[in-house]
């Protein structure tokens, strides 16, 4: 087994490793982190919430994602797609499985900037946007960006410096997801390291995050939607980016059966370093 602590097994999620070894990803920054709430809630009762997250969404006939900058967007996971991951195990398990893009379309607020997946580190990693830039796409492709002049050049400028490099399919939306960790954090300003942000702060319920610029996850770079509201067949499973997990078939089950996780839903962290 392989346990890394860095953002270089993070970059190996999604390869398969040699001789069937097993991988797993620590998402803790720092020791504190590891042994507080987001470290220490029981990792069966995360499972078990992922697992009916992503059932209630793969069967939802259609998702709407909004959120109060003006996101809007709706569609429903591709029919009879199982819900897939990364090769590795994360821990701790803080997302529910990405959702492929092609079945949505629609707008998103940007939060006044774009920055990588940490699948790869290039320089610039992540550009500063004025507020006000959306981005519009159909059906899991990229249309254009909107918003202030210098706004959408700066995007449209990243999108072909981070394709260009790589040569990647610059407007696919590969897929989406969100986090479901009620005690994932990231304490102090997003500026002092984005990519630490990226790879760390996605678990927080009150992110979104799609991926995008390349047809192969993650993509490079995200999309952040914060504090959304996700409703499957009209039922806000996130409002205003507070995970409501009782509202998911089994979810009240799975709190009573894990107590630990259920006091941190009772008083989750808002520190997403924004």
């Amino acid at each position: 087994m392989m346990v890394s602590l860095s953002r270089f097994g993070d970059q190996l999620r999604f390869d398969a490793l040699p001789g069937g070894m097993r991988s797993v990803q620590c998402y803790a920054l720092d020791a504190a982190t590891l042994a507080g709430p987001f470290g220490t809630v029981k990792h069966e009762a995360l499972v078990g919430l992922r697992k009916a997250t992503d059932r209630a969404l793969s069967m939802a006939t259609e998702i709407r994602i909004t959120c109060a900058n003006g996101t809007d967007v709706s569609g429903r996971a591709p029919p009879n797609t199982p819900p897939a991951d990364t090769t590795c195990a994360r821990f701790p398990l803080s997302v529910f499985s990405p959702i492929l893009a092609r079945g949505f379309s629609g707008k998103v607020a940007l939060p006044r900037f774009l920055t990588g997946t940490g699948a790869r580190y290039y320089d610039p990693f992540t550009v500063a946007l004025p507020a006000g830039v959306f981005v519009h796409f159909t059906h899991g492709r990229l249309i254009k960006f909107s918003g202030p002049d210098e706004g959408v050049r700066r995007a449209d400028a990243h999108y072909d410096f981070v394709a260009g490099r790589y040569g990647l399919d610059r407007d696919s939306i590969h897929s989406w997801h969100a986090g479901i960790h009620p005690g994932c954090n990231f304490t102090g300003n997003i500026e002092r390291s984005f990519e630490a942000w990226s790879g760390s702060a996605f678990g927080n319920p009150r992110i979104l995050h799609f991926h995008t610029c390349g047809s192969v996850p993650p993509g490079e770079i995200s999309w952040n939607v914060i504090d959304a509201t996700i409703e499957a067949d009209r039922i806000p499973l996130w409002k205003g980016g507070v995970f409501q997990p009782t509202l998911l078939p089994d979810g009240a089950r799975i709190l009573d059966n894990s107590p630990d996780l259920l006091r941190v839903f009772a008083s989750p962290e808002r520190a997403i370093g924004l």
